[in-house]
């Protein structure tokens, strides 16, 4: 794949959460200039997570006058955040009419405000701070799959009407080649989002807030953290902001799934497109995802946009009958049927978080002290849902109202089976448990140059991959979060856990949570 770039550390050189980077690392973006922490602290707010949700939930504290700590255990941006497309919406993953079952119509209301509040604070932030990030206020555009019912449109139209925006139906999608009737939606935004997450550091220590990197918060509790080398940070407030909340092993992963995605990137003519952001309805006929497609442009050169498209998930650690690695051919084919592209030029994967009834967990941490705080469960589209997460922990512990406070609230739970959490439930479930609980394993001669396998030594199931070079490198196959046992990720190259979204690298360095520890590293004997 040409001009591809490779990350040469994963997140245990803390630059990526992953193989592949993304086109967000371009040439002058740095986001490894902050120290570590290395003395113990204290301040009024510490925060764990230094993507979207840590550095604006940071940003928004400081504005307010509070002193801010960020810690993060790679680079700025090293998590999900960097692996995102980075699209502001009021389009939700999930439809609005599907809401309205879930939630009702006033509180789906509030969840459209909600996320048209985010994109108006991401435009005041840029302003006021004169982020130079390529932000832009755009129209999106969503379309039927074809594997959906014209009618949802209709269906979906009406809630969105009901809810107050001023959409409109087409009767084709302005840039697909094929003509496909679609609803516009106003004054949705994209940016380059290591270089907002750059700007919004600045800005937090212009502030008066600190910045840690390669800082790993291993120990919680109600009154600060301690760093994996001993360093205490006290605090009056505790924000966990790291995607999966690792202080929680049971409370919040029991309520939402994890979820892969994957995005291409490819150069399209310069002018060819309108800038704005398109949407399919989803692939009806998955009954556990039903995986979207999600598009837009970004600047390259004179000559040329780069056209980021992305969708084909799948549960965490169970690729179905695709395996991860062929699934950028599903999108290659799926976007050149749509758009006029030339060249493919990029390709990574990221990991989504999918709630029981669709929206985030925004707020106080369950079963935890009223101090403690999480944003989690991004459903697809977490940059706008952290930006929210922001606000209303902002005004959590600066003892505001907040009217969002209860619909976003994680200790939350609805057993309605309206939400992905339960379709996926309702579907091969035998399926999934299989995976969890894998039992078969492979002699470690098996293992060829580049694999990944589970093999039996002495009596323990382990994760043996052995790289171009012929080394092997064992670790155990469970993971530290709650035992399951991981699967291998070729594409990735990473072990990831099917259970609830952890990932490691092939050396066992934990890259995503819920897991805050590391598999254990063995030797071959």
């Amino acid at each position: 794949m040409q001009g591809e770039k490779k990350s040469e550390n994963t997140k245990e050189g803390h630059l990526s959460a992953g193989k592949h980077l993304t086109c967000w690392f371009e040439p002058g973006v740095f986001t490894n200039l902050y120290p570590e922490l290395n003395s113990d602290e204290a301040t009024d707010v510490v925060i764990v997570g230094g993507g979207i949700a840590g550095l604006t939930t940071a940003y928004c504290l400081s504005k307010s006058g509070k002193k801010v700590i960020v810690v993060e255990d790679g680079f700025i941006g090293s998590g999900e955040t960097g692996r995102t497309t980075a699209q502001f919406v009021t389009a939700l993953d999930d439809r609005y009419y599907n809401m309205e079952e879930i939630f009702g119509k006033d509180q789906t209301k509030l969840i459209a405000e909600s996320h048209a509040a985010a994109i108006d604070l991401v435009e005041r932030i840029v302003k006021e701070e004169n982020i130079d990030c390529g932000f832009r206020i755009l129209e999106g555009y969503l379309f039927l799959h074809n594997s959906d019912d014209p009618g949802n449109l209709v269906k979906e139209y009406d809630a969105l009407k009901r809810c107050g925006f001023e959409v409109d139906m087409l009767g084709e999608t302005p840039g697909l080649t094929n003509s496909i009737r679609s609803i516009r939606y106003p004054r949705q935004a994209q940016l380059q989002p290591l270089k907002y997450l750059t700007g919004l550091c600045k800005a937090i220590e212009k502030n008066g807030g600190k910045v840690y990197i390669n800082t790993h918060a291993s120990e919680f509790t109600s009154s600060g953290i301690t760093s994996d080398k001993g360093h205490t940070i006290k605090a009056e407030h505790i924000v966990v902001a790291t995607n999966a909340p690792v202080n929680d092993k049971y409370a919040m992963m029991l309520k939402q799934w994890a979820h892969r995605s994957y995005v291409i990137t490819a150069l399209i003519k310069k002018g060819t497109l309108p800038y704005a952001l398109w949407w399919d309805t989803g692939d009806q006929t998955k009954k556990e995802t039903t995986p979207y497609h999600y598009v837009r442009l970004s600047e390259y050169n004179d000559e040329y946009d780069l056209l980021v498209s992305g969708g084909e998930d799948h549960i965490v650690g169970i690729p179905e009958d695709v395996p991860e690695e062929n699934r950028y051919a599903l999108l290659e084919k799926w976007t050149r049927e749509h758009f006029p592209v030339t060249e493919i030029i990029s390709r990574w994967s990221g990991e989504v978080l999918v709630p029981m009834d669709s929206i985030a967990f925004l707020g106080r941490n369950p079963f935890d002290s009223s101090n403690v705080y999480i944003i989690t469960g991004d459903s697809g589209i977490g940059m706008t849902y952290c930006t929210i997460g922001a606000m209303l922990i902002t005004d959590l512990i600066n003892g505001r109202e907040n009217k969002w406070e209860d619909i976003y609230k994680p200790s939350r739970f609805k057993f309605n089976s309206s939400g992905p959490f339960f379709r996926m439930l309702k579907g091969d479930t035998v399926a999934v448990l299989k995976k969890w609980f894998y039992m078969n394993d492979e002699e470690l001669s098996n293992v060829k140059e580049g694999q990944g396998r589970i093999v039996k030594l002495d009596g323990k199931k382990c994760g043996a991959y052995r790289d171009e070079n012929g080394k092997l490198f064992l670790v155990s196959a469970e993971c530290t979060h709650l035992k399951c046992m991981v699967s291998w990720n070729n594409d990735e190259k990473s072990w990831d856990c099917p259970c609830h979204g952890s990932r490691f690298t092939y050396t066992g360095k934990v890259i995503n949570g819920p897991a805050n520890e590391d598999l254990p590293a063995f030797t071959e004997n």
